[in-house]
């Protein structure tokens, strides 16, 4: 009985000296990046992300939010590699952004490829997108979640923007992405690659004439208060947002904790994705009501307006079909077009 008894204590001993170091392999603050502030649907889904996994770790994983990609001093597109490398944690990034190191990415920026929100949700939520999270898992990080920017718009300070003439010459700020530098050029517009952090003072002092940007970025940032007073809904590409965590880190977890954090990174997805949409969607357009009550010149484009910009960036569409792959290209294609509307 003795011996039993030395035995169950040596064994609660060795568990005991066990659970420490599982607790050490766990750091006590986990930076999460993201571009722009918590206040945005882009930011909200960050917060609600760090908040589940808190709660349902009990505080075992303690996310910190940090925006204005200023865990990288404010260059968007040096994010993914400084995920990859260990310098932030976990994100949640643009797939513009992330382009330059996973070129399939640039999927979603080609030229008028997705019509409307059910051909997003096509690509994101079928094969498309598991495809994708196979590209970013090869390239070093672990993709748990989709969620949504949003449709990009244009607006300017010069005049309002219905055809591609509208936009010659037109010096517009764009992301760091050499596709957008094709697409831009090829509607005969000046296009300008800074940050958002040097964007919105350049748009203030009229350095550049414009920007493209989901309308949630728009108002949030009150652009409308810095010239930018002509609003052109074109809905030219779309920008899905992904939830990713540093490899290493990711395996640091315990399987349960890894769990757990996919879990809430799907949870939280699926509300920013609400977020995003409200009050732009053809059901519900109440922010473009309120941007117009801002004194802002608001154009959705006709039929064949829309057909002339998409005519004009169709060199642009081919020449990037073949740089991102015109199997994943023509996968995207059939999926919208079979897409449920």
């Amino acid at each position: 009985m003795k011996f039993r008894t030395l035995i169950g204590a040596a064994l609660c001993a060795a568990f005991a000296a066990m659970a420490p170091a599982q607790a050490q392999n766990y750091k006590s603050e986990y930076k999460l990046s993201i571009v722009v502030g918590t206040s945005f649907p882009w930011g909200q889904g960050a917060e609600i992300w760090s908040k589940l996994v808190r709660e349902r770790t009990d505080g075992r994983i303690n996310i910190k939010v940090y925006p204005g990609t200023s865990l990288v001093q404010g260059d968007q597109t040096r994010e993914f590699t400084a995920i990859r490398q260990g310098v932030i944690d976990m994100a949640v990034g643009s797939t513009i952004n992330w382009s330059p190191q996973v070129k399939q990415l640039n999927l979603f920026s080609l030229p008028f490829l997705m019509p409307d929100y059910a051909a997003i949700d096509a690509l994101v939520q079928g094969e498309v997108g598991k495809e994708m999270f196979k590209y970013i898992e090869k390239a070093g990080v672990v993709p748990l979640a989709w969620g949504e920017n949003g449709y990009r718009q244009l607006s300017n300070s010069k005049h309002e923007i219905k055809r591609p003439e509208d936009m010659k010459g037109l010096k517009l700020r764009v992301v760091g992405s050499p596709l957008y530098i094709d697409t831009f050029t090829a509607l005969g517009a000046n296009p300008t690659q800074m940050s958002w952090a040097d964007a919105q003072p350049a748009l203030a002092s009229g350095a550049v004439d414009g920007q493209e940007n989901p309308l949630s970025i728009y108002t949030g940032s009150k652009l409308y208060t810095v010239g930018q007073k002509y609003l052109t809904l074109w809905n030219y590409v779309a920008d899905p947002l992904i939830f990713v965590v540093n490899r290493e880190v990711w395996n640091s977890w315990s399987e349960k904790d890894r769990e757990i954090v996919r879990q809430a990174a799907l949870d939280a997805g699926k509300q920013e994705i609400v977020i995003a949409r409200k009050g732009v969607t053809p059901e519900d357009p109440s922010l473009l009501k309120e941007i117009a009550g801002h004194g802002v010149t608001v154009t959705e484009l006709s039929k064949a307006d829309h057909e002339a910009f998409v005519a004009a960036t169709k060199p642009v569409y081919d020449k990037w079909k073949k740089q991102i792959g015109e199997d994943l290209v023509s996968k995207a294609e059939k999926a919208i077009a079979a897409r449920k509307q």
